[in-house]
């Protein structure tokens, strides 16, 4: 949820009254032409008229009884009257508070130095103007919702209500996408001065464009005022003008522009009103597709938009919605690309010409897409993102994330375009992971054309500039005098006898001059014929394992015999297995949890096993959780359980969720080990929210005790480590309350020859409900002094208590 008075919160609650503004406004309209469509078809069928004699009809019976068409269509039809919107209500968008350029004001307001009374066609006060003009702009409104076209809703407009004021002329202006404008219709003005005006480009500075762009009004009672420059149509240089924004569906339709021959006194209250009222009923007769802009904006940017449609991916036009102080708002869907994919899978049919806050609500937070756009067209400079994601309608959470978002201003208005990550660029986003946990790096050598092939890791293990590999002729020079027969070696094994070759020998860095262990594996590449033509192959960083393995091999060496050296292979697995896990820890303080780590091993004379467990805070304040159980005995398995859980910890630094983690843990386990195979469990707890994400893989459940009771919790889905490259794992969520206590722990613990695990999970219950206890450590203790098991295997367990 957004806090009150966020910059989002204002966004989304203005797109929703925006929403119920043009709601109320289309739900009028419809009453109102339901009616008068109903009061047609009684003309057509009682005097036998045609759907054109009906109409005209009608029209002129408002005109000679003084009543609007919708009122006489009702009474025609015995039809209660519709509701209709208030004269003068203005749309969404309409007007910019504060000064404007010379002659201007904002909607509503008077200009300096005029005094207001109503001007007649004469120029005189007419006490019943009102009247009239309030009927003037129902018949306008009438003949234009039967208009073919831009002219016929001019000539609507100015026949049906603006004669009767002494107006001249009126020119109807619309947005096109480049910021230019386009005439959609004009009366009054003639065939030769419309032809000099059918577009203003969107450089022109006119009053047209301050109001369809800007919102801002213009009246000039008595032509154009000192000071300004502007060009404008018609041909009445001393006459009045008035200029007014067309309110759309979201933001400015365009300009209405009236001309009057002869200046006048003042623009009254009443004529403003009557001007804002026929401003809506043109934007409403353009809107449904009566003018000719529209239809031009599109053919004029049709270029633009079938080269969206040739770009991969999805992309979108869309342009700026203002509020009163000019800034943007939203953006409206103009277009969208024949590659359109929307994240929530909703066809683009659905999309198009709906606000973007309405389609994607996650754009109007702080630094979102919306942001980000409004900085493009302020700019004028296109943004990339990577790595971003498209939010999908609010309660449908956020899409999946996309490898790049650009926002490159188009016209008036901004392209958004992004592509989603396809099976490819995801395997080799996780090959290039998996070759930084194992400290791999690929290669390819190209025996006919000299190219050599590196990947960024095995730059980066070499200490190479990117960009200059090292042949493999070349490999003598990177390392020590020492190990130079074994590099040629390899090289033989794959160039003279054409085999598969692995040796290990060292490397000195270019950058620093350290020298580390690497292992190489290649292969040669042949032809149909049997002739080499290329080799590949990788080199991995076993430092660390030849350190660890020297220390085992010293070891070994100085036991006597064979007897000795098994028992003292046993004392350092021991050693080993006690540093990683040790009876009684004392874990690190985590906020949010009491935490008590038990291990229990089967006894003096027994093969020490693979169990393991560790809680560590990571540095986004979550408390990472894990128990785990390595199949085997002795030095093999416990040097698979270090392996495994240093890597599980290094991977929980990254910030994944625990189904991703066991994901990589289980490719590690199959690819990057000699044959471990074993199970697990982790979980991360956040403190903020008392809650817990956890995963499985192949493991006993974790039992949780709340208010005395105990109870295991629902597995997800989970198979063994090592035994499945492509198995997939499912994570849960837990609410946890203080109070609540969690126990993991290792089959170890209650697992027994003559009864089934579950029997034996159903016992731990029961135990689990008695030793329950506020303190976390003497809980702990008497499960682990109480569980019994009769398999000879070792035992851990973390109990946690929630604070």
């Amino acid at each position: 949820m957004t806090a009150p008075g966020g910059g989002e919160f204002r966004r989304l609650s203005a797109l929703v009254a925006r929403q119920r503004h043009d709601l109320d406004r289309m739900q009028a309209e419809a009453a109102s032409r339901s009616v008068i469509d109903l009061a047609r078809g009684v003309l057509m069928a009682q005097l036998g008229f045609s759907p054109a004699q009906a109409r005209d009809q009608l029209i002129r019976l408002s005109r000679d009884s003084n009543t609007s068409v919708a009122d006489l269509a009702a009474q025609i039809a015995g039809q209660p009257q519709p509701g209709r919107p208030a004269a003068g209500q203005a749309g969404p968008g309409r007007g910019a508070p504060g000064q404007g350029a010379p002659g201007q004001s904002a909607p509503g307001q008077a200009t300096p130095g005029l005094r207001l009374s109503a001007p007649a066609a004469s120029g005189e006060p007419d006490e019943n103007a009102g009247d009239e003009q309030a009927a003037g702009t129902a018949l306008a409104a009438a003949a234009a919702e039967f208009a073919q076209d831009g002219d016929e809703v001019a000539a609507a407009l100015l026949e049906e209500a603006l004669v009767s004021v002494g107006a001249a002329a009126v020119a109807l202006w619309v947005a096109e996408p480049d910021g230019g404008l386009e005439l959609a219709g004009e009366a009054g003005f003639g065939p030769r001065e419309a032809s000099r005006w059918r577009r203003i480009h969107p450089d022109m500075e006119t009053a047209a464009q301050r109001a369809a762009h800007r919102g801002l009004e213009t009246w000039w009672p008595a032509g154009r005022p000192a000071g300004e420059a502007a060009p404008a149509i018609g041909g009445w240089p001393e006459g009045a003008r008035a200029v007014l924004p067309m309110p759309g569906a979201a933001g400015v339709l365009g300009a209405l522009e009236i001309c009057w021959p002869e200046p006048v006194a003042e623009f009254s209250d009443a004529l403003r009103r009557l001007l804002d009222s026929l401003a809506d009923v043109a934007a409403r007769a353009l809107g449904a597709g009566a003018g000719r802009g529209g239809g031009a904006a599109d053919r004029r940017a049709s270029w633009a938009f079938a080269l969206l449609d040739s770009l991969p991916g999805s992309a979108l036009f869309a342009d700026a919605v203002r509020d009163d102080g000019g800034a943007v708002a939203d953006l409206q869907i103009r277009y969208l690309s024949d590659e359109f994919s929307d994240p929530a899978g909703r066809p683009r049919t659905d999309l198009a010409g709906r606000p973007l806050l309405e389609v994607y609500p996650a754009a109007a937070l702080p630094g979102g897409l919306l942001d980000i756009a409004a900085e493009v067209m302020a700019t004028g400079e296109p943004q990339a993102i990577s790595g971003a994601v498209i939010g999908t309608p609010l309660g449908d959470g956020i899409a999946a994330p996309v490898l790049e978002v650009r926002v490159t201003p188009l016209y008036a208005g901004v392209v958004i375009a992004w592509r989603h990550a396809d099976e490819v660029e995801r395997l080799t986003a996780l090959l290039q992971q998996a070759q930084r946990l194992g400290r791999i790096g690929g290669w390819e050598e190209n025996l006919l054309t000299g190219e050599v092939l590196w990947t960024d890791a095995t730059f980066a293990l070499f200490g190479q500039a990117p960009g200059a590999p090292v042949p493999i002729a070349e490999l003598d020079a990177h390392v020590p005098a020492d190990d130079v027969a074994v590099a040629a070696g390899f090289r033989d094994a794959l160039l003279k006898e054409n085999r598969q070759a692995a040796a290990a020998f060292r490397v000195i860095r270019t950058d620093d001059l350290s020298i580390r262990q690497m292992r190489a594996f290649a292969e040669p590449v042949t032809d149909r014929a049997g002739t080499l033509i290329a080799v590949r192959g990788a080199y991995q960083d076993v430092s660390a394992d030849y350190h660890t393995q020297v220390a085992f091999a010293a070891t070994r060496d100085r036991l006597a015999d064979t007897e000795e050296r098994a028992e003292e292979e046993h004392r350092l697995a021991l050693r080993l297995q006690r540093a990683i896990t040790p009876r009684t820890a004392v874990p690190v303080p985590t906020p949010g949890l009491d935490v008590a780590a038990r291990y229990r091993p089967a006894g003096p004379g027994s093969l020490v096993s693979g169990d393991w467990y560790d809680t560590v805070p990571l540095p986004d304040g979550q408390i990472f959780l894990a128990v785990g159980d390595i199949a085997g005995h002795g030095i093999d398995a416990v040097t698979g359980m270090v392996a495994l859980r240093n890597c599980l910890r290094g991977l929980a630094i990254t910030g994944a969720g625990p189904a991703d983690l066991l994901d990589w843990l289980n490719k590690i386990a199959f690819h990057l080990t000699d044959g471990i195979i074993g199970t697990a469990v982790c979980g991360l707890f956040d403190p903020q929210t008392r809650s817990l994400r956890w995963a499985r893989a192949g493991h006993l459940p974790p039992v949780l005790v709340r208010d005395g009771a105990a109870q295991t919790l629902p597995l997800p889905e989970g198979v063994l480590l090592g035994a499945d490259p492509e198995a997939r794992f499912t994570e849960e969520t837990l609410p946890l309350r203080p109070g609540d206590a969690l126990v993991l722990f290792t089959d170890g613990l209650i697992e027994r020859h003559d009864e089934p695990i579950d029997d034996s999970l159903e016992g731990l219950l029961r135990l689990s409900e008695a030793a329950a206890s506020p303190d976390i450590h003497g809980f702990a203790d008497r499960l682990l002094s109480q569980a019994r098991s009769d398999t000879s295997d070792d035992a851990c367990l973390v109990a946690v208590s929630v604070r």
